[in-house]
Formats: C-alpha cells, sequence, structure tokens
C-alpha cells in the first residue's frame, strides 16, 4: 500500500447558508496523481482552496505529513510545501513574469534591503527554459501574454520549488492541446519524483488517462474513491450525479437547412498580429461555429466583432446598416459578448449576482432615470432562475460561486438583455457534463427563436454537436468552411487546422 502524504479529516465550509464542503474526509498517497471529480459546486475547488490557505477551514483539519497542516495564504502554504494552479487567472497584472514566478519568494533576491532584479530574471529565465518555455521573457510584463502563456508560467510558479502536493483546479481547459500535453509531462514528472498531485478536471477522459486514483464529491460531501484503472467514464457520471446520465445533448437534426436572412456582414476585419484580413456573413437563427488551434486568431475575432479590439481595422455592419466600432454601441444593438476568461473580462467577481446580470440592461430597467431595488432583484431573480443558477440568492457574491454557475450568470445577463446576436467564447470551458447539456440545450432554444449565435470553441466535438457552420482558422486567417452534415469528421476539421 502506496505512502500516506495528505489527509483531510471532517472539512467543512459553508458560505451563507449554502455547505459547500459537508465533513469531507480522504486520504492522497504519497507518488500519485489523485483525481479529484463532480459537478459544478459539488465543493471540489472550495475544497482544495481551504488546503492552499485561500479559504479558511470552519472545521476539521488537515494533516501533511503526521502534522496538521495550518495556513492562511497561498504564502504560507508554500513554504509548508503545497501549491496550486487556479482555475481562472493566478497571475497578477502589473509585475513582470520573473516577479509573478517568485512572488512570496522574494526575499531569496534580497540583500541589505535591495533587491536585485536582474538575479530574479537570470533565475527565472533559468527555470523558464528548463520548463520549455524559453520564448517567455521573465524581465516582460505579464500583461504581455495572453491567457495561455500566463497559465504555462503559472506551472512555474507552482512548481519550481518542489512542492510535496501540486493542486491543478481545471487547468487544462484554458490550454491548448499543445499547452495541455505540457502540463501532463510535469503532472507525471512531479509524481515520478515521489511527489503528489491533485487534479481537478471535467474532462473524464483525461482524469483516467492520467490518474492514478479518482474520488468523486456530490452536493459538498465525499462519495467515494476508485482506482483509475478499474472505472468507466459512465461509472464517474453516475458517482457524481447519483444517478444514469444521458450522452446524447448534441443536437440531432442534420440536412439542408433554410438560411436566414443576413444579421451581421464581417468585411475585412484585422487586428495587428492576431487576425488578418476576416470576412463572414451571419444569418438570423444561426449557430456559427470557430474553431482553430489556440493562437489561430479565433478568440479575437469575438473581441473585433463586439468592438472590444480597438485597433481592428475593416468593418462589422449590422443589416440595417449600423457599424460596431464599440462595446457601448454593439450592446446598445443587441450584441451579447461571453468572453473566455470570465472572470476578469465577463463578470465583476466582487460585486452580487443581481448587479452582474442587471448591468447591460441598466437603461431598459431605469424609470425617469431612477433604479428601484425590487424591479433590479425581480430581473435577476427572473433570468437566473431561468437557467438554474445554483444560488443563496440574487445577492451572493459572484466570486462564491462555482465555474459552470459563473458561466450561467454570464448567460442570465444576455437573455435578460434579450440580445439577438450572441457570442460565445469557449462556453462550457470548465463547466460538468450536465451544465454542458443545460448551455446546449439553451442554444438550441436561442436558435429556434431566430437568436444568432457564434460559438468559438478549441473543442472540435463541440462545433460539430452543435453548429450549422463551422469556419476553421489558422494562422490568423481564415483556412476552411464546413456546411453542417452527419458525415462530417474531426479528421476533416483538424486537416484545415494544422
Amino acid at each position: 500500500m502506496s505512502e500516506i502524504i495528505l489527509k483531510a479529516e471532517n472539512i467543512c465550509k459553508s458560505f451563507g447558508i449554502t455547505k459547500a464542503v459537508n465533513d469531507v474526509s480522504m486520504s492522497f498517497a504519497k507518488g500519485e496523481i489523485h483525481g479529484l471529480i463532480g459537478e459544478n459546486g459539488s465543493g471540489k475547488s472550495t475544497f482544495v482552496s481551504m488546503l492552499c490557505g485561500i479559504h479558511s477551514i470552519d472545521s476539521g483539519r488537515f494533516i501533511l505529513n503526521g502534522e496538521e497542516l495550518h495556513v492562511h495564504n497561498q504564502v504560507q502554504a508554500n513554504g509548508k510545501g503545497v501549491s496550486i494552479i487556479v482555475q481562472e487567472m493566478g497571475t497578477l497584472s502589473g509585475l513582470t513574469v520573473a516577479e509573478n514566478i517568485f512572488l512570496g519568494r522574494e526575499d531569496r533576491f534580497v540583500k541589505f534591503g535591495i533587491k536585485n532584479t536582474a538575479a530574479m530574471n537570470r533565475e527565472a529565465s533559468r527555470l523558464l527554459e528548463k520548463y520549455g518555455f524559453g520564448r517567455i521573457n521573465a524581465a516582460a510584463m505579464i500583461d504581455n501574454y495572453n491567457f495561455e502563456d500566463r497559465k504555462l508560467i503559472e506551472i512555474v510558479k507552482a512548481t519550481h520549488f518542489d512542492p510535496q502536493i501540486v493542486v491543478v483546479d481545471e487547468t487544462t481547459t484554458a490550454l491548448s492541446q499543445n499547452g495541455r500535453e505540457e502540463l501532463y509531462r510535469h503532472m507525471l514528472r512531479i509524481r515520478d519524483e515521489g511527489n503528489t498531485v491533485i487534479f481537478i478536471s471535467h474532462d473524464l477522459t483525461e482524469v483516467i488517462k492520467y490518474t492514478n486514483s479518482i474520488s468523486v464529491l456530490r452536493d459538498g460531501k465525499y462519495i467515494d474513491t476508485v482506482k483509475s484503472s478499474e472505472v468507466s467514464e459512465d461509472e464517474l457520471k453516475r458517482l457524481m450525479v447519483g444517478r444514469e446520465i444521458a450522452n446524447k445533448y448534441y443536437r440531432t437534426d442534420y440536412g439542408k437547412q433554410e438560411q436566414g436572412e443576413i444579421v451581421l456582414s464581417v468585411k475585412g476585419v484585422s487586428v495587428p498580429g492576431r487576425i488578418n484580413n476576416i470576412s463572414f456573413d451571419l444569418h438570423k437563427g444561426e449557430i456559427l461555429g470557430f474553431g482553430g488551434l489556440s493562437e489561430c486568431g479565433m478568440h479575437e475575432v469575438g473581441k473585433a466583432i463586439f468592438g472590444a479590439s480597438y485597433d481592428r481595422t475593416g468593418t462589422v455592419v449590422l443589416a440595417d446598416g449600423t457599424t460596431i466600432d464599440s462595446i457601448p454601441t454593439a450592446i446598445k444593438h443587441s450584441i451579447a459578448y461571453a468572453s473566455k476568461d470570465r472572470d476578469n473580462e465577463s463578470l465583476v467577481l466582487y460585486d452580487s449576482i443581481r448587479d452582474n446580470t442587471v448591468l447591460p440592461s441598466i437603461d431598459d430597467l431605469s424609470e425617469k432615470g431612477l433604479l428601484k431595488n425590487k424591479k433590479l432583484d425581480e430581473f435577476a431573480k427572473k433570468y437566473a432562475e431561468m437557467i438554474s443558477v445554483k444560488m443563496t440568492g440574487v445577492d451572493q457574491f459572484v466570486s462564491n460561486l462555482s465555474g459552470g454557475n459563473k458561466q450561467k450568470v454570464v448567460l442570465a445577463r444576455w437573455i435578460g438583455k434579450n440580445s439577438d446576436i450572441i457570442v460565445l467564447d469557449s462556453p462550457t470551458r470548465g463547466i460538468d457534463v450536465k451544465v454542458k447539456a443545460d448551455i446546449y440545450s439553451l442554444m438550441s432554444d436561442l436558435k429556434a427563436k431566430g437568436k444568432s449565435i457564434i460559438m468559438i470553441s478549441e473543442e472540435i466535438q463541440e462545433l460539430l454537436g452543435m453548429c450549422d457552420r463551422i469556419i476553421i482558422m489558422k494562422n490568423g486567417e481564415i483556412n476552411g468552411e464546413f456546411e453542417r452534415a452527419e458525415k462530417l469528421s474531426e479528421e476533416d476539421l483538424i486537416a484545415k487546422m494544422v
């Protein structure tokens, strides 16, 4: 039997009346990758956040190497040999790459009260090179790098000091396939060096493939731990939700569909260094997909349509001739946008569900320039409940919600606004199988109502399953277009991506 390095004993955590983690006990072995799975809101991220000092423990205790673990922040946790790569952004803007890597551990570069920045940059450069990320400049500002590169920097930040426990919380959803392979490589290295990885993911295929054992949480409670080599995806799903769930949640309609009128025309749109000469039309009642490798430029297309690319050239024009050149103009003319980076670009985390939901509809809800709390509460409650946001009430802070429920708040905002054109960038990133089904069903309902959707996704099966047309991008340009067809395969799309 493998040596136990970490024990959780009767761990509890509540947010208001919600018991996020309810009397959870489990063990983690030395030298293993231990999967931790469950639906959104099952308590996974809260559990590891207590282990890493991000949240306080209400009751219970963690025991590391036979000693009770007492940490109140991530710096203290790092000092005890516990680190985390968080689900959303875990680096700080306004600092350099090197300063982010050594955040909380800068003392090693300080002598007589003076920080040796050159020495810090040299050591960060050495580490980046060692990890295979040598193209990243240690002295550059972190803001110069995109979401994926910042995740790669977090891998260095969280593991360079040889921690005993490394938590990987939904990190793969932010990475391209190449980025995922890099993360898997370092997870396996950490395991082979005798340390432990706690791996949280909604991708059950990768959980089974890369873990030694898997523990399941449901509604904040511990359900079971199984050996990865002895369990199937269907068995894990049953443990997660407490019942059998259907695998079929994509659209099943095929064949030639009548194309609605053009509602949006994009002509010759370019963003320096990102996309070049992009042109396409969007039709009424259409789900138009954009796919490609992570750096193909597809994510920039969504921003350009919403008026959020300030150095954009070319035109984005509605059917009535309105030119979309700014975010306020886009919102005013019924265009919605849900960013891939929801925490930093789609939500105000430390504000309520109500305030996030009503934000784009303020003008519609005001009466003679005045806003009434009762009306705002009713509006937010109506649309949050419509798509089943799991919450204590609309006054709950968005920061206390799971990833899936955060995404539902983003969608509730735009459903409430009754937007006609909806741009969804990676709408199911970090979302469990049940919430995915809810989002796909919502997309089908919106399509049936004549709404037009642009879905940007790195998940090929999602594009095949939901879209009427799929545009594939490569090196910032359109490299292929496919109509919906039952015989259309992943290989067809991949051939245009690489």
